[in-house]
């Protein structure tokens, strides 16, 4: 090893003349950095001795505060909604989501995503280092004419054995711009799994809530068909008596089978939401609908906090994902900008050759070599123009998008408020119209029984409470499901995998079965602590 590193530094002496032409080339693109219009020689040394711009936050607009602020069912204290669905007070859709989130396949996917960008970054951190080492051990035969007179046998054996490196030094920062790009990249997959929790989450929550609303809209309906059965064979009596007219019977009939007619869309809405749960769940869809106990609609307290808009830009997932993005585009510019100057790399050799074996590991085999090589892609430079040109328009694209991003989270909140607050006042309407109806129904009823009034009377009230009872079904929902946007635009839930439960891992341990929502929920099992790094 001696030899060698007399031979590396005989070779690279400051004397030596190829050492002089890569110094002078060298020094020709520092020249070229300093004049050229990409990076000046001062931000290059700034920079960290790196081409290219250093990230910086791109900034996104928002609002100063939400347009109903001043509602009493708005609440501009921070967010409490780690574990958000735990408002409803509703055990089965607890245990649903601890579930859901140790075995949704999306989720996993997501975490897969996350172990890929970690691996891709250690690959460009393993760029500083040697790129290329080889051990190798050869032998060759050779046989030559004898009558081409050359200075040696016509018959050669060589026996060889050493190792081999390649090391290109990263004096424009190509590799650790990579690096900020691939650390970039490994965040926004932090985020993306993030995200992809959000909206776990809230697909849960509102096809359970669904699930509960299909369910009350199916118990009006049948109370209903109850209550017009009675009236139908009342009338059938009395038309079989002859003391009311066809007419009677035929509108009694004919309300019955309509409020018949809405079952069957109730229950194959009701069926639907529970496939839907199954997928999430990371199950085969089953029949889950009879399986859950039947319960009623989770209640929503009737305020939420939600923060300032400006939160958006660290709470939700996926805003910081995009802004992610913009970091690894970042440093896309200055990976191309490195193509415009010299790349010097120093190749070497140090082993054993010999011609016979029985030599080849004596003193006087030891072989060894340095080769610096110099490339400079000197008449590329308008392709290398350009793709520095192509590298900036996707930052701006890039950067454009994460500050829409930030404005589209805005708009959902919004939306979501304004559905939620509504929906509370059109749910206090309905439940006050649904009990004047009722209240109408059993007065007309008085009123048929007693010979007052006709069966018309009857029938015009009953059908305005089964479409009412029907409205006040799903309003109720809409509180819970315009309760559960809320929460997922302003990212509830991110933090669920952070505190207290960690990454999942890729194959869950256990699997959930339809029975286990009839215990009661006991306190879960953590998953392994996360990572700094995901933290």
């Amino acid at each position: 090893m001696g030899t060698a590193q007399t031979a590396w530094r005989s070779r690279l002496s400051i004397g030596h003349p190829l050492a002089i032409n890569v110094l002078g080339v060298l020094a020709a693109a520092l020249v070229l950095l300093s004049i050229s219009g990409c990076t000046s020689l001062r931000e290059w040394a700034h920079n960290g001795f790196k081409v290219g711009p250093n990230y910086c936050d791109p900034g996104a607009p928002v609002s100063t505060e939400w347009v109903d602020h001043e509602s009493p069912s708005v609440v501009s204290a921070p967010a409490q909604d780690q574990a958000w669905w735990t408002v409803f007070q509703d055990p089965t859709l607890n245990r649903l989501i601890d579930s859901a989130y140790r075995q949704n396949l999306d989720l996993q996917a997501a975490a897969a995503r996350i172990a890929e960008a970690r691996a891709r970054r250690s690959i460009a951190v393993g760029n500083l280092f040697p790129q290329s080492q080889r051990a190798i051990a050869a032998y060759a035969h050779a046989q030559v004419s004898e009558n081409l007179g050359l200075p040696f046998p016509s018959m050669m054996n060589l026996y060889a054995d050493g190792f081999n490196a390649s090391w290109e030094a990263d004096f424009w920062g190509r590799y650790r711009r990579t690096i900020e790009s691939t650390s970039a990249n490994r965040d926004a997959a932090v985020e993306g799994y993030g995200d992809a929790l959000v909206q776990l989450l809230a697909e849960v929550a509102t096809n359970y809530v669904q699930l509960r609303t299909f369910e009350q809209r199916l118990t009006y309906a049948r109370e209903n068909v109850e209550i017009q059965q009675k009236s139908a064979d009342l009338v059938q009596a009395r038309f079989d008596a002859g003391t009311t007219s066809e007419l009677d019977l035929r509108q009694s009939k004919a309300s019955l089978a309509q409020t018949q007619a809405t079952i069957p869309p109730l229950k194959a809405g009701r069926r639907l939401a529970a496939n839907q749960l199954s997928i999430l769940l990371g199950m085969p869809v089953t029949d889950l609908a009879t399986q859950l106990k039947q319960a009623p609609i989770p209640i929503a307290p009737p305020e939420v906090a939600v923060g300032i808009p400006a939160d958006l830009l660290r709470r939700r997932p996926d805003v910081r994902r995009a802004e992610r993005q913009v970091a690894a585009q970042s440093a896309q510019i200055g990976i191309a900008e490195a193509d415009f100057y010299p790349r010097l790399a120093v190749n070497g050799f140090i082993g054993y050759a010999a011609q016979d074996f029985q030599d080849l590991f004596k003193g006087s085999s030891l072989t060894a070599f340095v080769l610096p090589t110099l490339q400079w892609n000197i008449l590329n430079y308008g392709r290398i123009v350009n793709n520095v040109k192509a590298q900036d328009a996707l930052l701006q694209s890039t950067t454009l998008q994460y500050q829409q991003t930030v404005l589209r989270a805005g708009r959902e909140v919004e939306d979501a408020l304004v559905q939620f607050i509504q929906a509370q006042q059109q749910t206090r309407f309905l439940e006050q119209s649904v009990a004047e109806s009722r209240r109408a129904v059993e007065i007309a009823q008085d009123q048929f029984e007693g010979g007052i009034t006709d069966f018309n009377r009857v029938y015009t009230n009953q059908s305005q409470l089964v479409a009412q009872q029907d409205q006040l079904g799903t309003a109720r929902g809409n509180i819970a499901l315009y309760l559960i946007q809320v929460y997922k635009a302003i990212g509830g839930g991110w933090e669920y995998a952070c505190q207290g439960y960690g990454m999942p891992d890729l194959v869950p341990e256990e699997s959930w079965s339809p029975t286990e929502v009839y215990v009661e929920p006991t306190p879960a099992a953590t998953t392994p602590e996360a990572t700094p790094e995901e933290k």
